[in-house]
């Protein structure tokens, strides 16, 4: 079995999608199918279904974190910057490196090199 989809409630779709695909490398047309906009993975993963948020949903308040792989974390923090999206510090940890931010919509998003860790 493998975790094939997210499912993230946004106010508002649109940026969202953008969001993920200028910082995270996911493709999308951008269009709305079935109340859903798809996001798929360039180098493979889970895909990203945005959803419209109900109004009465508080966002950001949910216990769950997206966390990417890459190589080089304080490479991909300093080129994010460049593209407008602030990280926290980058943090060490037992061979590998991290650092945390927000998207639109405030969910946890982080980088991570734990999968290439030696």
């Amino acid at each position: 079995m493998e975790l094939g989809t997210l499912i993230l409630y946004a106010k508002d779709m649109q940026r969202t999608a953008r969001f993920y695909s200028e910082h995270f490398g996911y493709e999308t047309s951008g269009e709305v199918h079935d109340g859903l906009i798809e996001l798929r993975p360039a180098a493979g993963g889970a895909e990203i279904l945005i959803h419209q948020a109900a109004k009465s949903l508080k966002l950001g308040s949910a216990a769950i974190k997206l966390s990417f792989s890459v190589r080089d974390v304080p490479q991909f923090v300093e080129a994010a910057r460049e593209r407008g999206l602030v990280f926290g510090a980058v943090h060490q940890a037992n061979g590998y490196a991290f650092a945390n931010a927000k998207d639109p919509d405030g969910n946890s998003v982080s980088v991570s090199s734990r999968r290439f860790r030696g």
